[in-house]
């Protein structure tokens, strides 16, 4: 079952700002789920601004390509990873990108998709795999983990401070087959108000099954590669795990050396290849988290790429 509602992209209006899009301009959207972002970046980058998209979801392609179809040749949409962007724009021959949206986590549109297992509002299979073609379902890992890696795997990924008694209580059920089964497992053996008590054991094994933590910090390399002196990087994240590995990156790329501080002297040779633009986060406004509830976490970073001769 396909699902044509498409998501509310999250800070939008700052997310234009963050990138200075500009008529005529050249961006990439490295998750460009539904075309929210892509469709303000292309109406603020008119008339000619153009807008290499990339998604591994076949069916977040499909409703962006209809979305996006009005702007014709401005756009340019491709199934790939974002840690293909830097390949993907040497491929098509399109010059050092002004700026890289990544726009991570999970969509609502993939959420309100019962068959992708993402949800445990709704009866569906445990899959959870961003690529459908992947090889690796939710499933395998709530069935054939032993209860210490499991556990160890609810915790790192989902920072869920009971993930011992979850574990415990998911191999004691086996075999466990839907993600509303898995839920009431999880409901049985811990109780929260503020958020559902899977919440954050499926974040974990999304995680895990999609491998998104190495895909963030290949990405992020592959996005600053991509860019031309100036351009900016902008990256919204949802979880500390995420945001945590985004803010490294960018401090760790704006400085000279990253020698370790007991150095005497610097053998390590790297330079710079970004400025930082914000120290802090970006937050959504009150208002946009009333209408769009799905933003209270998000947090949005910007870098710029600096002149590193001729690198690129």
């Amino acid at each position: 079952m396909g699902c044509d509602v498409p998501h509310v992209p999250v800070l939008l209006e700052e997310t234009i700002t963050a990138l200075q899009v500009k008529p005529n301009g050249l961006y990439v959207d490295g998750t460009v789920g539904a075309g929210g972002h892509a469709m303000g970046i292309l109406e603020a980058s008119s008339p000619d601004g153009c807008l290499l998209g990339l998604d591994i979801d076949p069916q977040a392609l499909q409703i962006s390509r209809r979305r996006l179809h009005p702007f014709g040749s401005r756009v340019i949409l491709v199934r790939d990873s974002f840690v293909s962007i830097k390949v993907q724009v040497d491929a098509l021959g399109l010059g050092s990108a002004d700026g890289v949206l990544l726009d991570l986590g999970l969509s609502s549109m993939q959420l309100k998709q019962p068959e992708r297992g993402f949800s445990f509002q709704e009866t569906g299979p445990l899959d959870m795999q961003f690529d459908p073609d992947g090889t690796r379902r939710a499933a395998e890992l709530v069935n054939t983990l032993p209860e210490d890696e499991l556990a160890d795997l609810i915790y790192r990924y989902g920072e869920e401070p009971a993930s011992r008694t979850i574990a415990r209580a998911i191999v004691a059920a086996r075999p466990v087959r839907t993600t509303t089964g898995l839920a009431e497992i999880i409901s049985h053996v811990v109780r929260r108000h503020k958020i559902h008590p899977a919440t954050r054991t499926f974040q974990a094994l999304r995680i895990a099954v999609n491998d998104e933590l190495a895909q963030l910090g290949g990405g992020l390399s592959a996005a600053v590669s991509a860019l031309g002196p100036g351009g900016r990087l902008v990256v919204i994240s949802y979880h500390s795990l995420e945001d945590r590995i985004v803010k490294q990156f960018i401090s760790r790329e704006a400085k000279d050396c990253v020698c370790p501080p007991e150095s005497l002297i610097c053998t390590c040779g790297h330079r710079a290849t970004v400025e930082v633009v914000t120290r802090k986060p970006v937050r959504p406004s009150s208002h946009e988290v009333a209408r769009n509830p799905r933003s209270r976490s998000a947090k949005l970073r910007i870098a710029a790429k600096l002149d590193v001769g001729g690198e690129d």
